[in-house]
Protein backbone atom coordinates (compact mmCIF):
# COMPACT_ATOMS: atom_id res chain seq x y z
CA UNK A 1 0.00 0.00 0.00
CA UNK A 2 1.52 3.27 -0.91
CA UNK A 3 1.70 6.47 1.34
CA UNK A 4 1.92 9.71 -0.52
CA UNK A 5 3.22 13.02 0.26
CA UNK A 6 2.54 16.66 -1.02
CA UNK A 7 4.16 19.70 0.09
CA UNK A 8 1.21 20.08 2.89
CA UNK A 9 -0.02 16.75 3.15
CA UNK A 10 0.28 12.87 4.12
CA UNK A 11 -2.03 10.78 2.23
CA UNK A 12 -2.36 7.07 4.01
CA UNK A 13 -4.51 4.12 2.97
CA UNK A 14 -7.56 4.42 4.68
CA UNK A 15 -7.41 2.45 7.60
CA UNK A 16 -9.71 1.01 10.56
CA UNK A 17 -8.23 3.45 12.64
CA UNK A 18 -9.66 6.24 10.40
CA UNK A 19 -13.63 5.67 11.05
CA UNK A 20 -13.90 8.46 14.16
CA UNK A 21 -12.85 10.84 11.50
CA UNK A 22 -14.88 9.40 8.69
CA UNK A 23 -18.02 9.21 10.88
CA UNK A 24 -17.55 13.18 11.81
CA UNK A 25 -16.93 14.05 7.97
CA UNK A 26 -19.73 11.86 6.76
CA UNK A 27 -22.05 13.14 9.63
CA UNK A 28 -21.63 16.79 8.44
CA UNK A 29 -24.36 17.89 5.91
CA UNK A 30 -22.35 20.73 4.14
CA UNK A 31 -20.00 17.82 3.24
CA UNK A 32 -22.45 15.27 2.12
CA UNK A 33 -24.60 17.48 0.36
CA UNK A 34 -23.46 16.81 -3.54
CA UNK A 35 -22.93 13.30 -2.54
CA UNK A 36 -25.60 11.94 -0.15
CA UNK A 37 -27.73 14.60 1.24
CA UNK A 38 -28.52 12.91 4.23
CA UNK A 39 -25.68 11.78 5.33
CA UNK A 40 -24.08 8.74 6.14
CA UNK A 41 -24.68 7.18 9.75
CA UNK A 42 -22.02 4.99 11.43
CA UNK A 43 -22.92 1.63 10.20
CA UNK A 44 -22.65 3.11 6.80
CA UNK A 45 -19.33 5.06 7.35
CA UNK A 46 -18.22 1.29 8.63
CA UNK A 47 -19.00 -0.53 5.79
CA UNK A 48 -17.47 2.47 3.30
CA UNK A 49 -14.03 1.90 5.14
CA UNK A 50 -14.10 -1.99 5.26
CA UNK A 51 -14.71 -1.46 1.67
CA UNK A 52 -11.98 0.99 1.16
CA UNK A 53 -9.79 -1.07 2.90
CA UNK A 54 -10.41 -4.23 1.27
CA UNK A 55 -10.29 -2.13 -2.16
CA UNK A 56 -5.96 -1.89 -1.31
CA UNK A 57 -5.98 -5.67 -1.09
CA UNK A 58 -8.31 -6.81 -3.83
CA UNK A 59 -6.64 -3.93 -6.42
CA UNK A 60 -3.50 -2.61 -5.18
CA UNK A 61 -5.03 0.95 -5.29
CA UNK A 62 -7.94 2.76 -2.98
CA UNK A 63 -8.98 5.48 -0.91
CA UNK A 64 -6.61 7.55 1.10
CA UNK A 65 -6.97 9.67 4.35
CA UNK A 66 -6.04 13.12 3.74
CA UNK A 67 -4.04 14.94 6.53
CA UNK A 68 -1.74 17.94 6.93
CA UNK A 69 1.50 17.03 7.44
CA UNK A 70 2.73 19.17 10.23
CA UNK A 71 -0.18 18.79 12.44
CA UNK A 72 -1.87 15.40 11.44
CA UNK A 73 -5.17 16.88 11.76
CA UNK A 74 -8.18 14.71 9.13
CA UNK A 75 -8.90 16.56 5.89
CA UNK A 76 -10.71 14.21 3.86
CA UNK A 77 -10.37 11.64 1.79
CA UNK A 78 -9.22 11.15 -1.92
CA UNK A 79 -8.69 7.69 -3.94
CA UNK A 80 -8.38 5.72 -7.36
CA UNK A 81 -11.37 2.52 -7.30
CA UNK A 82 -13.62 0.55 -9.08
CA UNK A 83 -16.79 0.35 -7.17
CA UNK A 84 -18.42 -1.44 -10.13
CA UNK A 85 -21.45 1.28 -9.91
CA UNK A 86 -24.62 -0.39 -11.46
CA UNK A 87 -25.12 3.17 -14.17
CA UNK A 88 -25.54 3.29 -17.41
CA UNK A 89 -23.54 3.42 -19.39
CA UNK A 90 -21.00 1.38 -16.80
CA UNK A 91 -17.60 2.60 -16.09
CA UNK A 92 -14.87 1.41 -18.48
CA UNK A 93 -12.22 2.98 -16.72
CA UNK A 94 -11.16 3.64 -12.77
CA UNK A 95 -12.91 6.33 -10.75
CA UNK A 96 -11.14 9.01 -9.06
CA UNK A 97 -12.91 11.01 -6.05
CA UNK A 98 -12.33 13.18 -3.69
CA UNK A 99 -13.93 15.27 -0.39
CA UNK A 100 -12.63 17.72 2.15
CA UNK A 101 -13.81 18.92 4.74
CA UNK A 102 -15.89 22.07 4.83
CA UNK A 103 -13.04 23.82 6.89
CA UNK A 104 -10.36 22.98 4.85
CA UNK A 105 -11.70 23.67 1.39
CA UNK A 106 -10.49 26.85 -0.68
CA UNK A 107 -7.42 26.45 0.60
CA UNK A 108 -5.98 24.12 -2.36
CA UNK A 109 -5.70 21.14 -0.09
CA UNK A 110 -8.13 18.99 -2.54
CA UNK A 111 -5.77 20.12 -5.57
CA UNK A 112 -2.91 18.98 -4.12
CA UNK A 113 -4.57 15.98 -2.83
CA UNK A 114 -5.82 14.88 -6.30
CA UNK A 115 -2.30 15.81 -8.27
CA UNK A 116 -0.54 13.14 -5.75
CA UNK A 117 -3.30 10.60 -6.79
CA UNK A 118 -3.55 11.35 -10.44
CA UNK A 119 0.74 11.02 -10.85
CA UNK A 120 0.58 8.08 -8.79
CA UNK A 121 -2.37 6.79 -11.42
CA UNK A 122 -0.11 7.93 -14.47
CA UNK A 123 3.11 6.47 -13.13
CA UNK A 124 2.72 3.35 -11.34
CA UNK A 125 -0.84 2.09 -12.20
CA UNK A 126 -0.36 3.62 -15.90
CA UNK A 127 -3.91 4.08 -16.12
CA UNK A 128 -4.66 5.32 -19.87
CA UNK A 129 -7.91 7.11 -18.41
CA UNK A 130 -9.48 8.08 -15.08
CA UNK A 131 -13.41 9.05 -14.66
CA UNK A 132 -15.15 10.92 -12.03
CA UNK A 133 -18.33 11.29 -11.36
CA UNK A 134 -19.97 14.78 -10.06
CA UNK A 135 -22.98 16.31 -9.06
CA UNK A 136 -23.69 19.42 -12.29
CA UNK A 137 -24.11 21.42 -8.99
CA UNK A 138 -21.33 20.70 -7.50
CA UNK A 139 -19.05 23.84 -9.05
CA UNK A 140 -15.95 23.77 -7.02
CA UNK A 141 -15.51 20.47 -7.98
CA UNK A 142 -16.16 20.49 -11.47
CA UNK A 143 -13.66 23.18 -11.74
CA UNK A 144 -11.38 20.92 -9.78
CA UNK A 145 -11.50 18.64 -12.15
CA UNK A 146 -11.16 20.69 -15.24
CA UNK A 147 -8.09 22.32 -13.67
CA UNK A 148 -6.52 18.74 -13.57
CA UNK A 149 -7.28 17.53 -17.10
CA UNK A 150 -10.79 15.84 -16.55
CA UNK A 151 -13.22 16.58 -19.43
CA UNK A 152 -17.10 15.61 -19.96
CA UNK A 153 -18.04 12.61 -21.08
CA UNK A 154 -21.50 12.55 -20.85
CA UNK A 155 -24.40 13.72 -18.10
CA UNK A 156 -26.31 10.48 -17.15
CA UNK A 157 -28.10 9.61 -13.78
CA UNK A 158 -26.86 7.75 -10.80
CA UNK A 159 -29.24 6.34 -8.54
CA UNK A 160 -31.95 8.43 -9.42
CA UNK A 161 -29.93 11.74 -9.31
CA UNK A 162 -27.95 13.57 -12.13
CA UNK A 163 -24.44 13.37 -12.64
CA UNK A 164 -21.76 14.76 -14.83
CA UNK A 165 -19.28 11.79 -15.73
CA UNK A 166 -15.71 13.01 -16.74
CA UNK A 167 -12.51 11.30 -18.21
CA UNK A 168 -9.44 12.54 -18.18
CA UNK A 169 -6.82 10.96 -20.40
CA UNK A 170 -2.97 9.77 -18.96
CA UNK A 171 -0.58 12.78 -20.47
Amino acid sequence: MTVLTTERLTLTPVAVGDFDDQKRLWADREFTRHIVPDGRNAEEVWLRLLRDVGHWSALGYGNWTVRLSDTEEYVGGVGVFDFQRVITPAFDAPEVGWGIAPQYQGQGLAGEALAAVLAFCDAALQLPVTLCMIDPDNGPSLRLAARTGFVERLRTAYKGDAVILLERLRP
